[in-house]
């Protein structure tokens, strides 16, 4: 089974889980220090809420996106996405056994047109020993005025198998 995944930054985490738990009818399926997500069975999603400090989320839907995503069943399904995406022309980008937002996850990026960031990915330890919050080894987005928590170039640079040199990136 798939489902969409709608990442949102949220100034007050404790506010947006209390919304969102009554507005699902859900508790979190993961809490971490500044990180929940949902995992809603109608309609399926995944709901993945980021604090970022208030100043940057803004209010009403400005700053409200940090990224969208597809999570799926396996790995398989990652590579079946991303042979798709490629096929069609898009320009994706693989991560593989990246730690980000306190689980390991195999994934590839693509961007809409206007540029929003949208990753296939699936979970494949919801709570490795090495957890971290959003953080992985992909440049998804250039950095600019209006880059949330996730998806936004952090410094540093790392290798991905049989890839270019890539700068680090957070996501999710």
């Amino acid at each position: 089974m798939s489902r969409v995944q709608l990442a949102l930054n949220v100034a007050d985490l404790e506010k947006s889980v209390a919304f969102y738990s009554t507005l699902f009818g859900v508790e979190p399926h993961k809490r971490r220090p500044g990180y929940a997500n949902f995992a809603v069975a109608d309609p399926p999603l995944k709901l993945v809420l980021i604090q970022v400090p208030e100043d940057q989320r803004g209010h009403g839907t400005a700053q409200a996106l940090n990224h969208l995503g597809v999570e799926v069943d396996s790995t398989a399904d990652v590579e079946a996405g991303a042979a798709r995406l490629r096929e069609a022309g898009l320009a994706a980008f693989d991560e593989r056994d990246t730690t980000c937002c306190y689980a390991l996850q195999d994934k590839v990026w693509v961007h809409d047109p206007a540029g929003a960031p949208w990753e296939v990915y699936t979970v494949k330890d919801d709570n490795p020993a090495d957890a971290r919050p959003a953080t992985a080894s992909l440049d998804v987005l250039q950095p600019g005025p209006n880059d949330g928590a996730c998806c936004t170039a952090a410094p540093g640079v790392a290798e991905g198998a049989g890839s270019a040199p890539r700068q680090e990136a957070a996501c999710c």
